[in-house]
């Protein structure tokens, strides 16, 4: 199927770099654009349509830029579709967030059951995420696990049963 990226693409990138102007990486001075960037890049290269890029720049906006009411105006603006992706991408919908390990093992099981679109966006989202990681490791050292709740072994539970999810379900199939 041929399709080319839209003005909704263009609104979807304007509003995501509005939201999340003052966010930077965890730790670092990197803008969080960044990685909504490399993920939605990481979406449109594994096959995705303009929906899930779109999604893919707007993952994390409920969980870091105002909970259920962004999902409301995602939902507005950009469609049914890709509030339900964003949805199913998002592992916390409430300020302050719930315990890691457990929004870690909720998420787990949801994509377990999730359909292809956000399953796609999720593992282009947790692949930039382990780039990332793996990057700053590289440069940083052992200190880098500081930045995580989970820690060495927790994040690296977290990427294993990922990695495990997305083998059983076929990942983005």
């Amino acid at each position: 199927m041929k399709w080319e990226l839209t003005s909704r693409f263009e609104q979807a990138l304007v509003y995501t770099t509005r939201l999340h102007t003052n966010q930077r990486r965890k730790s670092t001075d990197v803008p969080y654009i960044s990685h909504l960037l490399s993920t939605a890049a990481l979406v449109l290269e594994f096959g995705g349509d303009e929906d899930e890029a779109i999604a893919a720049l707007l993952h994390d906006a409920v969980e870091d830029q105002g909970g259920l009411p962004i999902l409301d105006e995602i939902r507005v603006k950009f469609g049914v579709r890709v509030a339900h992706i964003v949805e199913g991408c998002t592992d916390a919908f409430t300020t302050p967030k719930p315990p890691w390990l457990n929004r870690k093992e909720n998420y787990l099981q949801r994509l377990r059951d999730a359909p292809p679109d956000v399953r796609r966006v999720s593992l282009a989202d947790k692949l930039h995420n382990a780039r990332s990681l793996l990057a700053s490791l590289r440069l940083e050292g052992a200190q880098v696990w500081q930045r995580f709740k989970g820690g060495r072994e927790g994040t690296l539970w977290y990427y294993q049963a990922l990695a495990e999810v997305f083998q059983s379900t076929g990942g983005m199939k």
